[in-house]
């Protein structure tokens, strides 16, 4: 999925320092970058007062949370502030090969692992991990969750109760009357929005992520910031690297949204769609290498095959009352995400063409305990992209082009739209996207990381961010398609992020890792029916 600050006790500040790149006040408003300039100055007085977690008792380790203000409109720096809260393990000191060496500390490591909507406030524990000891023992861990994000000035467009409605459609090829139906709830998901969050909804964008980012980097008082960002948090952290680049110490952008002005969002959703075929694919092509486990069908077709006569018999009957074709579809999707879940999701299939519904059940139905968070997440994702950038406002335009792409790239083209589709009748202004780039010797070496099959994010936008950020190095893991690398199972991959985040080293020129191992199949019970296959 883009100088230090110099402050006195009297207050003064030498707003220069904070200035990026030269030309970047006029792309992007002189009022917003002074406003930022006030905003990172007073968070580095203030600091972070770290202290107990909310929900502590539920977290191992160090783990610290504190808050950070800032703006909710930059060209406002006195008016309204929001808290973004903020999560720290701070760096052990202790080498992980010798208790009795001391390892030097290098400052924070802040990231943001995507979405729009996701939270970033556990990456803290991922220190406890025995990969991760040695970036532990150098950075402190730092996570957060953005604006609109859990407690950061929550966004919501809907009653969470009325959110998760229990089993649902996924037509491929939906009918004239479906789309109608979707239509009108994008329309009233659109003016949900608008009516629970007023004014405020305009000022939740990536523009103002990536000045967030700048105003916790002082909070922390970093000079230079240590991010890593993943899926849509390299969005804004080459919007980041755009407008503050002499604030950049070393930058991990991992599975890159492509940054093109004219590709967010609307053509990056397109290009995802297509994608996502080639790695729905790949999921079936590696169930059916283990047909004598799963018995779904010895060619991908055959699978496909299956797969559809468990949607058509969801449809008919949803599973226990709570699993449709729509859940069935989106366990898939998370699949083409995520290969470890391939097994879980290829038992689960299995075993209800067999008659044992409870796999299904269990992975795919949704709770309700979760309705609060997933309806906060799904606000945030759709009130961002929105927000960034111009769409379509014709129907006509989303019918004609996903139409025409369902015929080569059915598995998530409709689902897509029906995902976005409030940006159509989006009632708050739309920004202008930032043209993202860096020239040569205007920021330090920073390192991509990319999977050629990633879906989520296609590989072409490594592609285009490491053509426009000079300097950059890009690694990447050929023949696999899992989304996010970092911290993953490839040791090469894993080599080269230690490398740059604790020596600053990177590979001469572009490197290439082969791919990870693929998953091992999960045996269903074989109580449940061996022997030929499904029907």
């Amino acid at each position: 999925m883009r100088a230090a600050l110099l402050y006195s006790a009297a207050g003064s500040l030498l707003l220069s320092a904070l200035t990026g790149a030269p030309d970047a006040e006029d792309r992007t408003g002189a009022a917003e970058r002074r406003g930022t300039a006030v905003a990172a100055a007073r968070a580095k007085a203030a600091g972070v007062d770290f202290g107990p977690c909310p929900d502590a008792q539920d977290l191992p380790g160090r783990m610290q949370c504190g808050t950070v203000s800032v703006p909710l409109d930059y060209a406002r720096p006195d008016g309204r502030q929001i808290e973004l809260s903020v999560s720290r393990a701070q760096a052990t000191r202790k080498d992980p090969q010798n208790d009795k060496h001391t390892v030097l500390r290098q400052g924070a490591l802040v990231h943001n692992p995507g979405g729009p909507g996701a939270t970033g406030l556990y990456f803290p524990l991922i220190g406890l991990l025995p990969e991760w000891k040695r970036i532990a023992a150098a950075y402190d861990l730092v996570g957060y969750a953005p604006r609109g994000v859990g407690r950061s000035a929550p966004l919501s467009c809907k009653d969470p109760k009325q959110f998760l409605t229990g089993p649902s459609q996924a037509p491929a090829h939906p009918s004239e009357a479906y789309k109608r139906e979707r239509i009108a709830k994008a329309k009233a998901y659109a003016r949900g929005c608008a009516e629970r969050n007023g004014g405020a909804l305009r000022h939740y964008h990536s523009l103002n992520n990536a000045r967030d980012l700048d105003v916790l980097r002082a909070a922390l008082g970093e000079e230079r910031l240590t991010f890593m960002g993943s899926s849509y948090g390299t969005y804004f952290g080459a919007l980041y690297a755009t407008l503050f680049p002499a604030h950049v110490r070393r930058m991990v952008f991992d599975s890159v949204v492509h940054p093109g002005p004219g590709r967010i969002w609307y053509r990056n959703n397109l290009a995802q769609s297509a994608a996502f075929e080639d790695r729905w694919r790949d999921v079936r092509q590696w169930i059916a290498r283990h047909d004598d486990v799963y018995r779904l069908g010895a060619t991908e077709r055959e699978v496909l095959r299956s797969y559809e006569r468990a949607s058509a018999r969801l449809a008919a009957e949803p599973a226990g009352g709570k699993v449709g074709p729509g859940q069935l579809h989106g366990a898939f999707l998370q699949a083409g995400y995520y290969d470890d879940q391939w097994p879980h999701r290829a038992h689960a299939l299995s075993a209800y063409l067999k008659g044992d519904a409870k796999p299904l059940i269990e992975q795919m139905e949704q709770h309700p305990e979760a309705a609060a968070e997933a309806e906060n997440s799904r606000a945030v994702y759709v009130t961002v992209e929105c927000n960034d950038a111009p769409w379509p406002t014709d129907w006509k335009v989303w019918d004609r082009d996903n139409t025409r792409l369902a015929r080569v790239a059915p598995f998530e083209t409709w689902d897509n739209v029906w995902t976005n589709l409030p940006c159509a009748y989006w009632r708050a202004p739309r920004q202008r996207p930032l043209d993202v780039g860096a020239g040569p010797g205007e920021l330090p070496p920073t390192l991509i990381l990319a999977a050629e099959r990633d879906a989520a994010t296609p590989y072409d936008g490594a592609l285009a961010l490491h053509d426009r950020l000079a300097g950059s190095v890009l690694v990447t893991e050929r023949d696999a398609g899992a989304h996010g690398l970092v911290g993953g199972q490839n040791a090469c991959v894993n080599g080269h992020l230690e490398a740059y985040l604790l020596e600053g080293r990177l590979p001469g020129r572009s490197a290439r890792c082969a791919p990870h191992a693929e998953p091992k199949p999960t045996a269903p019970d074989r109580a449940a029916g061996a022997g030929g296959h499904i029907r």
